[in-house]
């Protein structure tokens, strides 16, 4: 009985299941695992106020638990630490984060538990998050208001301005990266375009009054957002907020310098939960802050995306061009064999090898020849000839190129010869039965090329560290001035913000639930792109199901 059982090929296809199972319980459990860490970095934690005493100074702490864990009691007697008067073979350590940057060594520190004499959640505790130095906790004291003291509904008040603040701050960047940018980008043109007229020798009095008329111009509105930027940055800095910290010392924060503030302790559920998607939303849309350990990916996000779909684009007619090729055309000798072979053997090369490959000859040979012939009045600042979003996408289309040949050709082969031989009877030419029969029928199987292209793609790194991305790009590459795509600039990318705060980060403690979050937030940008594309291919079959039968 057993074996017929054997015989029949029953096992094997309950061990394949079961190994499938397993597979998809374990990718299920480490994105849930991401998920949890990276997300719940959001929800507004209790903040502390510990007395301690023992080992340490007799001090007051206030901050967030961040991480506990249990350790054993003769490795800290080993470390100097008395613990005679316990018997415990385990102790708790607490890593609490105390923030206030500027006026402590560390804002992470390790508490064990046989120093903590008390441990309260006052409801009036405060957390401050600033633009730079990070959070501030303390007791809201006084609010100052354009010089006079607030004493009634200090909180409402305190909200008030800092909106206020907040508002003021974003017009001023929006007219900074704007309308000021703008000008500078055009100064900056005008200054390409004089000295283009001198290197051809056709700078002409005309000319020059020409150029001088513009320069004048554009200086002139200039000093008229300068006054406004001037006011607007003068109007943030008017209020200002005092807090007592954990040293028991009054502090003056200026309100410009904060972005949010909130009582953890104070907060019921639902307040929480608002508090948590508006952190959740910031973390999604804001540029990142001090040394990208603060602040939002939104660069990153706008990098990854716009590098995929360039390439995306240039990927797809060469990879389909080539396979069409090679599959109707090219003769079935042993050079096209040697061509197959090496297509699928590129599928196999490092991609680290791309990246050197593309800045040798994309960035140095490709790019600065494009400098020499077009741009020779920006030497020696290059312009193509420098790593940028243009030479990343082609880097990343010349790795993925063999997926869609792949891909491609065995759409190809799986349609009919009959197909083929019934258009061609009906007097269609064969490119006329490439472009309307053969293709489209094949467009199921371009689209899943493309869609494991773009999953390989996305979560590249090292090529891109070579050709491209950069830790903070100033501007991005799509914005308001002409030809308002700038393929020459460098990028930001998910996969590299990760690889930079993970293990680039001067504050490890403070960087790793941003690594998670920042980890869960590609692998969903990775799903949202190829579940479109799925969408498409879905399209595409039912569209085109007909031409099968």
């Amino acid at each position: 009985m057993v074996k017929q059982w054997f015989k029949s090929g029953s096992p094997w296809i309950w061990m394949t299941g079961g190994a499938v199972s397993i597979s998809l319980i374990s990718v299920l459990g480490l994105l849930a695992m991401i998920a949890w860490k990276g997300l719940s970095f959001f929800w507004p934690s209790q903040v502390m106020q510990f007395e301690l005493d023992g080992s340490v100074t007799k001090q007051t702490v206030i901050g967030e638990v961040y991480d506990r864990e249990m350790v054993p009691k003769s490795r800290l007697e080993a470390m100097g630490v008395d613990l005679s008067g316990f018997n415990k073979e385990n102790l708790e350590r607490l890593l609490i984060k105390t923030g206030n940057r500027e006026y402590v060594d560390l804002d992470f520190r390790w508490v064990l538990e046989t120093d903590i004499k008390s441990k309260t959640t006052p409801a009036d505790l405060a957390v401050f998050e600033r633009s730079k130095n990070g959070n501030f906790y303390g007791y809201i004291e006084t609010v100052i208001k354009d010089g006079q003291v607030i004493t009634d509904n200090k909180k409402q008040v305190l909200e008030e301005l800092v909106d206020r603040a907040v508002d003021l701050n974003d017009q001023a960047a929006d007219l900074q990266d704007g309308d000021i940018g703008h000008i500078n980008y055009e100064l900056e043109r005008l200054r390409l375009q004089e000295k283009s007229y001198l290197l051809d020798d056709a700078l002409t009095d005309e000319r020059v009054a020409e150029l001088a008329q513009q320069r004048a111009a554009l200086r002139a509105d200039y000093l008229v957002l300068e006054k406004q930027l001037f006011a607007l940055r003068s109007q943030a800095k008017r209020d200002k907020v005092t807090v007592k910290d954990m040293r028991g010392v009054s502090v003056t924060i200026p309100l410009y310098q904060v972005l949010d503030f909130w009582l953890p302790n104070d907060m019921g559920f639902f307040a929480k939960l608002g508090h948590y998607f508006v952190q959740l939303g910031k973390f999604i849309s804001d540029d990142p802050r001090e040394a990208n350990t603060e602040g939002g990916v939104f660069p990153a996000i706008f990098g990854t995306v716009f590098m995929v779909m360039l390439m995306a684009v240039i990927v797809t007619p060469f990879g389909v061009v080539a396979a069409i090729y090679l599959h109707e055309y090219a003769a079935k000798n042993a050079v096209t064999k040697m061509i197959r072979i090496a297509v699928i053997n590129l599928a196999g090369v490092p991609s680290i090898v791309y990246g050197v490959f593309g800045l040798g000859f994309f960035v140095y040979v490709l790019g600065g020849s494009l400098d020499q012939l077009f741009y020779p009045e920006a030497a020696p600042s290059p312009v193509f000839g420098t790593p940028g979003v243009m030479w990343s996408a082609l880097t990343l289309a010349i790795l993925t190129l063999p997926v869609v040949i792949v891909s491609t050709e065995e759409g190809l082969s799986r349609i009919p010869s009959t197909v083929r031989h019934g258009s061609l009877a009906l007097g269609a030419t064969k490119a006329e039965t490439l472009w309307r029969i053969i293709v489209p029928m094949a467009s199921p199987a371009i689209m899943t090329g493309l869609i494991l292209a773009v999953a390989r793609a996305a979560g590249e790194v090292a090529p891109l560290m070579l050709v491209g991305v950069v830790k903070m790009a100033p501007t991005l590459p799509l914005d308001g001035n002409f030809p308002y795509f700038h393929l020459d600039r460098k990028f930001m990318h998910l996969g590299f913000h990760i690889y930079d705060v993970g293990f680039q980060s001067p504050n490890v403690e403070a960087a790793r639930p941003l690594v998670y979050a920042t980890a869960f937030l590609l692998v969903s940008v990775i799903i949202t792109l190829n579940i479109t594309a799925i969408g498409i291919r879905n399209h595409l079959r039912e569209k085109y199901r007909s031409l099968e039968h």
